[in-house]
């Protein structure tokens, strides 16, 4: 599941920072706009998760979707919830401040795109058809 590999990096950075931390990239005060990274991606989360739950389909991309939703965190971004994932870790690296945490970071958004974004966006397609196609014409997959 993603949440898995969010928290598999996370311990990558955290291993990263204190083994092999790399150049110090940002010092204090400015490690402290890490917070509005972690604070941006659990808003994009919990509204992602909030218009999913509105039309009773699924968070899980296991499990077949119920509706194709196009509101709330759903207008700026095809995956919402992934792209929360991803901002989340880049705000603890910047709260890290040193530069390998940001290879979790790019990890994690490899993971995420190869392993569940582009099947789910096949899944879709097949689906919800032209709704699909005209939903992924006007909203970018990332932001």
């Amino acid at each position: 599941m993603p949440p898995t590999y969010l928290f598999m990096a996370l311990a990558a950075q955290a291993g990263l920072h204190l083994f092999a931390p790399g150049p110090r990239l940002l010092t204090w005060p400015w490690r402290a706009a890490g917070i509005v990274l972690l604070a941006a991606g659990v808003g994009l989360n919990l509204s992602a998760d909030r218009a999913l739950k509105r039309v009773r389909t699924t968070v899980r991309p296991d499990e077949p979707v119920g509706a194709l939703v196009d509101r709330g965190a759903y207008r700026v971004s095809r995956h919402p919830m992934y792209l929360g994932f991803v901002l989340l870790a880049a705000g603890v690296a910047m709260l890290l401040g040193t530069s390998t945490p940001w290879l979790a970071v790019a990890g994690l958004a490899l993971v995420l795109e190869f392993a569940f974004i582009r099947p789910e966006e096949r899944a879709m397609d097949a689906a919800f058809g032209e709704q699909w196609r005209a939903y992924r014409a006007r909203v970018r997959r990332w932001v």
